[in-house]
């Protein structure tokens, strides 16, 4: 099969090489009930979480680095997948929660077929989505999960190395827009949260995000506004070398605030830092 799932399109025969994704299959480097996501994710238990190796993002400011480029990560089967799914609900997770998953929704698809949880199920992805591999996974997905990075094509080129990414993201969105929202005693059991990261000097752009999630979004829809970015000395770049200040994320919480969007969910100053990156098992 020549892939196609991811924006890129690379083509590449994966049962024989990587893509330009870095996998050829499925690999996982760590799964565990995550308690620090949004309080509708990790809820009471925490969420049942499954990093998965590669991406079709080169994110210079990836805290998941070692995942994104593939150095790190265990090969596994659609059917040993559909046994970590069953592991994470028998342990007490409140859903499953794929991350980084669009690269590999196809084999993905494969193991929810084989094993559906009786929890929801958490699509975790950069929002680097073509809509037709979207809709292939939808049917065992409850919970989307989905981050808008840039609006600028400029900015989303010099960060991500994509300069379509808002075009691709914008459109994922509206796809993932139509989920009806059920919620029960806190807990997102099905629709949409939406997360935003905020970036050193990049506030301006994350308004213009904000506006498009305004005119976008159907009322009630919650977003993440994430203050957590961390330095990782990977991109070089001097702007990204500091972590956000006060008066940047307090420009873009008002601003979100004054559009009215809610629920509205926003970080403390504590959560940019190296204690919340996941130590990898594999």
């Amino acid at each position: 099969m020549h892939c196609t799932l991811c924006p890129l399109a690379c083509g590449a025969d994966r049962t024989v090489r990587a893509g330009r994704c870095g996998v050829k299959g499925l690999t996982v480097a760590k799964y565990y009930l995550h308690p620090f996501e949004e309080p509708p994710i990790s809820h009471k238990n925490g969420s049942g979480t499954v990093f998965f190796g590669g991406c079709s993002l080169r994110c210079v400011f990836c805290q998941n680095y070692e995942l994104s480029r593939a150095l790190r990560g265990k090969e596994v089967t659609p059917r040993e997948l559909a046994a970590i799914f069953r592991e994470l609900e028998e342990a007490g997770a409140d859903n499953i929660n794929l991350v980084t998953p669009d690269h590999v929704s196809d084999l993905i698809a494969q193991a929810l077929a084989l094993y559906r949880p009786h929890i929801p199920v958490v699509y975790n992805s950069g929002g680097y989505c073509k809509p037709d591999a979207l809709e292939r996974i939808a049917p065992y997905v409850d919970v989307w999960l989905p981050d808008i990075k840039f609006f600028s094509p400029d900015l989303s080129e010099r960060y991500t190395g994509r300069r379509d990414y808002f075009a691709y993201a914008s459109q994922a969105l509206r796809f993932m827009a139509q989920k009806p929202a059920v919620w029960q005693e806190g807990k997102l059991l099905s629709g949409l949260l939406v997360r935003h990261l905020v970036m050193p000097a990049c506030t301006t752009d994350s308004l213009r995000i904000l506006d498009f999630l305004k005119e976008t979004l159907p009322a009630g829809t919650p977003v993440s506004l994430m203050r957590q970015y961390t330095p990782m000395g990977k991109s070089g770049l001097p702007e990204l070398q500091r972590t956000l200040t006060s008066r940047e994320y307090r420009r873009v919480t008002d601003y979100a605030a004054a559009l009215g969007l809610s629920p509205l969910y926003t970080q403390e100053k504590e959560s940019a830092g190296a204690a919340f990156i996941p130590t990898w098992d594999f």
